[in-house]
């Protein structure tokens, strides 16, 4: 079974929530893992928990952190030591699988674009972001955040690395990829997004279902949502503050609503607990893979606790599991393969 690197000096509650999760991880999944950090801060929380000798437990020293408020790529160049950046290099090395990394998202992509790198072919990276949908399951997202200049070439093979991820660890037989626009219609959307419409329409590699509006993707008529990563970003963010504002209103009916609003929640908050707020708690599925490079990287939330950081270990085995950098590999060398016989076959019918 692959180690799972684990950063448990990033996040706001680092490094004993962190070291928690993983300590989670362990007991309750028996999944192996690496805990990268300060070992002076490590150990003690081990020896807390009982768990100072666990053979599923390894403890990697690395005396730097990369703080929220650096730049990204400064920081990974000049913090060798830094404790994503000893991540990064044991999932690069083969050592581990994956690196499950809170804290600052900036640091996590460049550690995985730097530290670990590009599967040969990917132009740029991309953050697959899982959303509920009214089906129960998810919608996932890519991208959510790495890449902000919208390409041609980038939309084809988000679509792809969305279209593999869903299809290698959610074992979804037919994924249904949209793309993100302004409407249904093909004409529809900037001049980059009907220009991919048209390349993901004229191909045969994974299953394009078309264009994607706003409101599709929460609703499941779509498996993957294909879009650049500022507008991904921005759909993320307003999402969060959706859900943010409808738990506020939702307080506010009840406690302006009187005796009987009060009373009707108490019966209710079991129920909403367990279908509701689950359902919109980003703890539940703990991070978001990184997606396009030569190894696991799943980018936690900077607030996550010890749940959050268990439920990321386990979606880190299941990507190691689902072998998604080597069936991305693969995809692209079938394309490369077709593309050339391609234009040996007209270049052969042109003489």
């Amino acid at each position: 079974m692959n180690k799972i690197a684990v950063d448990v000096m990033g996040g706001d509650y680092a490094p004993v929530e962190i070291v928690k999760g993983a300590i989670l991880a362990v007991r309750e999944l028996q999944i192996p893992v690496v805990l990268v950090g300060d070992e002076a801060q490590i150990h003690p929380i081990l020896k807390e928990e009982n768990m100072e000798n666990h053979p599923l437990i390894e403890v990697h020293h690395a005396s730097e952190v990369i703080e929220m408020g650096e730049h990204p790529s400064m920081a990974f160049r000049k913090k060798r030591d830094a404790s994503v950046s000893v991540g990064a290099r044991l999932v690069k090395s083969g050592e581990c699988g994956a690196l499950v990394a809170p804290g600052s998202t900036g640091a996590a992509v460049t550690a995985g674009l730097l530290g670990i790198g590009r599967i040969s072919g990917i132009a740029r990276p991309a953050i697959l972001t899982p959303i509920p949908n009214e089906k129960g399951g998810y919608t996932f997202l890519i991208d959510s955040g790495a890449s902000t200049v919208p390409k041609v070439e980038t939309l084809w093979q988000n679509a792809i690395l969305g279209y593999i991820y869903a299809k290698q660890v959610y074992h979804m037989e037919c994924p249904k990829i949209g793309l993100l626009n302004i409407g249904t219609e093909d004409t529809k959307g900037s001049a980059v997004v009907t220009e991919a419409f048209e390349k993901l329409s004229n191909q045969d590699v994974i299953p394009f279902a078309g264009n994607a509006e706003g409101r599709d993707i929460m609703s499941g008529k779509f498996d993957v949502i294909v879009t650049d990563g500022f507008t991904g970003n921005v759909v993320l963010k307003f999402g969060e503050g959706a859900v943010n504002l409808f738990r506020k209103l939702l307080k506010d009916a009840v406690t302006k609503g009187g005796l009987r609003a009060k009373i009707g929640a108490l019966l209710l908050k079991p129920f909403l607990k367990k279908y509701f707020v689950k359902r919109l708690d980003y703890s539940e599925y703990g991070g978001a893979p990184l997606m396009g490079i030569r190894g696991g990287l799943m980018i936690c939330h900077g607030a996550s606790k010890a749940w959050a950081i268990r439920n990321a270990i386990r979606m880190a085995k299941n990507y190691c599991d689902g072998a998604v950098p080597q069936t991305v590999m693969e995809t692209l060398l079938k394309i490369e393969g077709g593309t050339d016989s391609a234009k040996r076959k007209t270049e052969s019918d042109d003489k």
